[in-house]
């Protein structure tokens, strides 16, 4: 039986409409202690995210540890239900909203990014109905020869392998950060590839609605990151946004053509 979001969807601007309200909300301005011009958005947002999540970077190891349980009985029991991903899903969602889009920054004071903890716990709202009103078919995870060429890149996004020294991003290879990294589960552009490749390895098995939404958000905040490659401090960065780029943009053409990537 088709849900209510999957008949809306087969709706001709469900999708157009959708894209354009989550578009908007990313669009929304910073709420700011101290005032800042319009074109300086991107710098805030850069200020806020070195310092939103290090209260909370104790936590790391928890988020890597239940996905590394969740993927190992997905992958071993064939019976496995989207419903325990699903829900998964949207809880870290409305967690990455919440630690996130807030942070006490030097230049600017206390920061609200409204975009990104509005877009977060929408989509946080989405996966967790789409777990309680679905999700209880197997996911039937089949990983083809096909299909590994972006394993490397969620491993990459769940490793977050960088540092910041003096304001600049460095690589940082240490294997420990395979399993503390802060970045993976507290941050929405470390975190959504791995939910994508995981989401997409088990296509169709999925919520199509939830996960065309989540990779078009994906895809937006990739190039939104872009901008990091300009900058010669912040290039590694940019490259480690790359997982995101690729995966949402592999994401959204299997979810419209399921014969490119079976």
């Amino acid at each position: 039986m088709k849900t209510r979001l999957a008949e809306l969807s087969q709706k001709k601007l469900f999708y157009p409409i959708i894209f354009f309200i989550f578009l908007v909300i990313s669009f929304l301005p910073l709420i700011t202690q101290k005032p800042y011009s319009p074109e300086n958005t991107q710098q805030v947002i850069i200020e806020l995210l070195m310092v939103a999540i290090k209260p909370y970077e104790v936590f790391g190891i928890l988020f890597h540890t239940a996905t590394i349980i969740l993927v190992g009985w997905i992958l071993v029991n064939s019976k496995a239900l989207g419903r325990p991903l699903f829900i998964y899903m949207g809880v870290n969602f409305i967690i990455i909203a919440l630690v996130q889009s807030f942070g006490t920054t030097e230049l600017y004071g206390n920061v609200i990014h409204t975009g990104g903890l509005a877009a977060f716990t929408l989509l946080g709202i989405l996966w967790i109905w789409a777990g309680v009103t679905g999700g209880t078919g197997p996911l039937s995870a089949n990983i083809q020869r096909r299909h590994l060429f972006l394993l490397p890149l969620a491993v990459l996004s769940f490793w977050a392998p960088y540092q910041v020294e003096a304001n600049v991003v460095l690589p940082d290879f240490n294997p420990v950060l395979l399993l503390t990294s802060p970045d993976y589960g507290l941050t929405f552009c470390f975190t959504a590839p791995v939910f994508i490749y995981l989401l997409f390895i088990s296509f169709p098995k999925v919520n199509i609605p939830a996960y065309r939404i989540t990779a078009f958000n994906g895809l937006m905040y990739a190039l939104f990151n872009l901008a990091h490659w300009f900058n010669p401090d912040t290039r590694w960065m940019g490259f480690l946004h790359l997982p995101l780029l690729v995966l949402s943009t592999a994401a959204l053409i299997q979810s419209r053509r399921s014969n490119v990537f079976p």
